[in-house]
């Protein structure tokens, strides 16, 4: 294959021009390389090198002016908008920065292009005026204000090109506007060097008239680089603007439109693959560089174009660990940089001008990688131990003063990140560069060698020094919201640029990097609609029939763009992979892209079209399961000897594996913030508020005036036991106040239960409160006792008969608190767990010989009151209604035989904790 860089070289030699004497001038500096790299091939003996620019370049020395930045540029046109607006009507910088935006890229094509300023601005006020236009002699306010903005356009336009050029600055479309004027002059100076323009294709109507100045002067060559396929057909879009330039330009009427050739229609492998997600193509161009090293394909003959950004990132991770070299062109925009979150989530907090903190946004600062590693300590991480403290005192919100109290050192940092910024962004602008070179000591302390991690360091640290600098000249910054909104402009436009052998190894870049060059092998990805092309957008104040009216580009001239680009790719590839995402996205594309079917429909080559989706194993529902193994053994025993409790062999009963990883493992559940009062919370107050209440009459009767006296104490009882198990939180508002409210029902409507059944001539006789109960058990073919401990919520005496209470605070039915087959109360969680619970407790009460059998046993449910005592009792069927509520030695016989089963299929070695499938 003969590159169209080689086969123009060729030609100049075959003209016998002098090298030196030339200057190129292409689309992109990227191809600069690659001429010079074929004219080493092409020259016999030394030579000075020819001067080689990009357009861009080229066009900004005949203007006589600099390009600035478009961060620069915006904060220029608010100084023209401030001098020309009244006081009362400026908007403040981070609204006039949305719509500013919008109009700099107006100007740029405006003046790109050439179109009469005054007409078209004109031309725009009027449609405005018509679209307003209405019998009502009285506009509204909104009106108004919206014509006023059309009116001083031309002045806004006018005063900021005026100031730039006084400068010596500008943007873009006024550095075209500049070199067209000063285009005669340079022609005049005859200058030494001929022109040679290869590779365009789109231009604006500036770059074409100075390169049909230079040409019909014959200070100028121009190679273009089109197959005759594209256009000689009068609707493909490849050609549209090359069979614009044939007809149009002068030159062309005398002299040949030269260099069409005719690559596409040779023979090409051409496969279709459509690919779900980004991360599955990603996946799949590594699979397909794997297979291509295998069959020796030369690496910088392989090309990989990616249509999205951030694909980068997944790609170079799919990379095989065979390649070793490789040319990232594209850069990685600074957006997606671990440091970008860390900084997006410190905008968060300060911008917010609150004088608290909500934990979380405290938990992203603290844990994010980036700064962690700051609050390390020779005794630990500060960070680490605020996070637990938060975590245990239940803080959703946090003062800066109340960080440093907690954090018990490195007082300084937490005055960094957490002190009020003040509103102010020289205030921001100076922590954030400081933020950044602590963390610069930290690696320098520690000698990471992570080249990395200080490149990114190094670009937010000049992305801060902009802002400075221009916060500094321009002072429009008033706000730290302001400085947001500039900061993610800036980071959305700055990226990460890599350095590598462009002329070796794998290239890797986007659709604009590929300009002029070729590739016998390319790999494009995301092949979609709304990507490659990018479709329709209306990102401008000109509409559609005036940009058609005026010469302007529009929607259909990007969409050829982009046209262009992708078949340019195809003229001279043999091996062509298109991938595109199978998964409609309407914000990250769409369907397959119409290039794809535009390909199908030429009928020029056979395409190969398939879905590559991943292998996905049959999963098979396989229930996990655990040997007992000796070190197994060993924490079951050691768990056995310190007690299995009742909640704890119903934890088994659900699920064995919970209890494994719970009981054995001690693996814990995460416990984050309790923002709102859990339910276990909840039941923990009542508990103790109750305790609280009945402790003072310990085997004494109950009396209405001792009840009536407690309700007095429910508020401070309630709230008391709610700071001593919320910790910190505050129950004062919102979700929390009415948990807070519903504990204290709970127990008022709980006492006067109590009180109703004493006025119906019951007597109780509270015998202990939240007691503490635990006892040996031994279990044949074991040498050792078993523990089996718990808390008793209370026993008391109803009318002569010994009751044993368990409360609840969710909702209990009586169907809960009754068997019939005494096997399923240790292998039905759902149905028969709350009567495992209660019978536990009367089994070790009577084990301890602290109450004399027969008694009852039950649950008293705070959401089902109503239905009081909720009474254990055993049925001979499911459908009978004749139960036995009395708890007896035969029954708690039965259930000892039960439980020591249960035990001993807990501590036999033989048996595996085999989970259980779960109802969800």
């Amino acid at each position: 294959m003969v590159s169209f860089i080689k086969s123009v070289l060729l030609d100049l030699k075959h003209k016998k021009l002098n090298f030196e004497d030339l200057q190129f001038i292409l689309p992109s500096k990227r191809a600069g390389v690659f001429l010079k790299h074929q004219l080493a091939g092409l020259i016999d003996k030394p030579i000075f090198s020819p001067e080689i620019k990009s357009i861009e370049e080229f066009v900004e020395e005949l203007s006589g002016l600099k390009v600035l930045s478009n961060i620069d540029l915006l904060f220029s046109l608010y100084g023209t908008y401030k001098s020309i607006t009244p006081d009362d009507e400026v908007e403040p910088f981070e609204s006039f920065s949305k719509w500013a935006q919008i109009l700099l890229q107006d100007f740029n094509e405006i003046d790109r292009h050439l179109v009469e300023q005054n007409q078209i601005f004109d031309y725009l006020t009027a449609i405005v005026e018509l679209n307003h236009w209405s019998k009502e002699e009285n506009q509204t306010d909104l009106i108004k204000n919206h014509l006023k903005f059309w009116y001083k356009l031309k002045e806004y336009y006018s005063k900021f090109t005026e100031n730039l050029l006084n400068s010596k600055f500008g943007y873009q479309g006024l550095i075209y506007r500049e070199a067209c004027d000063n285009l005669e002059v340079y022609i005049e100076n005859k200058p030494s060097k001929t022109h040679v323009f290869l590779g365009f294709n789109a231009l604006n109507r500036a770059e074409s008239i100075i390169i049909q100045g230079l040409l019909q002067n014959d200070l100028a060559h121009i190679y273009w680089d089109v197959d005759e396929t594209f256009i000689k057909d009068p609707i493909h879009d490849a050609g549209l603007f090359f069979r614009h330039h044939k007809n149009s330009w002068n030159y062309f009427k005398k002299a040949p439109f030269n260099w069409l050739h005719n690559n596409y229609k040779e023979s090409k492998n051409i496969k279709v693959i459509g690919i779900p997600k980004l991360i599955g193509q990603a996946k799949y161009i590594g699979q397909v560089l794997e297979g291509l090293q295998r069959k020796n394909k030369t690496l910088s003959d392989i090309a990989v174009v990616l249509g999205e950004e951030n694909l980068l990132i997944p790609v170079l991770n799919s990379l095989p660990k065979s390649i070793e070299t490789l040319n990232v062109t594209m850069g990685l925009a600074l957006k997606y940089v671990p440091l970008a979150s860390a900084f997006d989530a410190l905008f968060t907090i300060h911008k917010k001008e609150a004088s608290s903190y909500y934990h979380k946004d405290v938990t992203r600062i603290l844990s994010h990688p980036s700064f962690y590693q700051l609050f390390e300590t020779a005794s630990g991480n500060t960070a680490n131990d605020i996070l637990n403290h938060i975590q245990t005192y239940n803080l959703t919100y946090l003062s800066a003063s109340k960080l440093k109290e907690i954090s018990k050192g490195n007082i300084e940092l937490i005055s960094l990140f957490f002190d009020s910024w003040e509103d102010n962004p020289t205030n921001a602008l100076n922590k954030c560069s400081k933020i950044i070179f602590e963390i610069k000591s930290v690696i320098d302390k520690e000698k990471k060698r992570n080249g990395l991690e200080l490149e990114y360091l190094y670009k937010f640290n000049t992305l801060f020094n902009q802002l400075k600098a221009l916060n500094s000249s321009h002072k429009h910054l008033i706000s730290v919201v302001a400085l947001n909104s500039i900061y993610s402009e800036l980071l959305n436009s700055e990226s990460l640029d890599f350095r590598g052998e462009p002329l070796e190894g794998l290239q890797i870049m986007g659709m604009l990097e590929s300009r002029v060059l070729d590739f016998e092998t390319v790999i494009i990805s995301s092949v979609n609609e709304g990507i490659l092309p990018a479709g329709k957008s209306n990102n401008s104040f000109i509409p559609f029939d005036v940009k058609i009216e005026n010469g302007l580009p529009t929607f259909k001239e990007k969409d050829a763009v982009y046209t262009y680009h992708f078949y340019h790719l195809l003229q001279r590839a043999k091996n062509v992979y298109i991938l595109y995402n199978t998964e409609s996205d309407a914000l990250n594309g769409g369907e397959k892209s119409r290039f794809i079917t535009q390909l199908e429909i030429e009928g020029i080559h056979n395409i190969e079209h398939f879905i590559a989706s991943p292998h996905v194993p049959k999963i098979e529902n396989k229930l996990l399961e655990v040997p007992k193994t000796n070190m197994v053994m060993r924490e079951v025993h050691e768990f056995a000897s310190k007690g299995f409790s009742p909640s704890s062999l119903s934890n088994y009963i659900r699920n064995p594996i919970d209890f494994y990883y719970q009981k054995i493992l001690g693996i814990k559940e995460f416990e984050d913030v309790e923002e709102n009062i859990a339910f276990n919370t909840l039941g923990s107050v009542i508990h103790e508020t109750l305790k609280d209440f009945y402790d003072p009459i310990i085997d004494q009767y109950l009396t209405l005036d001792y009840l009536d006296s407690l309700f007095a104490l429910i508020e401070a009882t309630v709230t008391k036991h709610f700071k001593l198990l919320y910790k910190e939180g505050d129950f004062t508002k919102g979700k929390n106040l009415i948990i807070f409210n519903i504990a204290q029902h709970y127990i008022k409507s709980f006492i006067e239960d109590e009180k109703e059944s004493l006025k119906t001539g019951n007597k109780i006789k509270i015998k202990a409160i939240e007691i503490e109960s635990s006892i040996d058990i031994r279990v044949d073919g074991f040498n050792f006792p078993f523990k089996l401990k718990g808390t008793v919520d209370r026993v008391d005496e109803f009318n002569g008969v010994t009751r044993i209470i368990d409360y609840k605070t969710g909702k209990v039915d009586q169907g809960k608190v009754e068997i019939v087959e005494w096997p399923d109360i240790t292998s039905d969680y759902d149905k028969y767990s709350k009567s495992f619970q209660i019978l536990c407790y009367a089994y070790m009460l009577h084990k301890q010989n602290a109450i004399q059998l027969p008694v009852e046993a039950g649950i008293i449910s705070f959401k089902n009151l109503k239905k009081g005592f909720l009474k254990f009792g055993t049925k001979s069927s499911a459908k009978s209604r004749t139960k036995n509520q009395e708890i007896t030695l035969d029954t708690l016989s039965n259930f000892e035989v039960e439980l020591k089963k249960l035990i001993s299929e807990i501590c036999n070695p033989k048996l595996n904790f085999v989970e259980k499938e779960l109802n969800q």
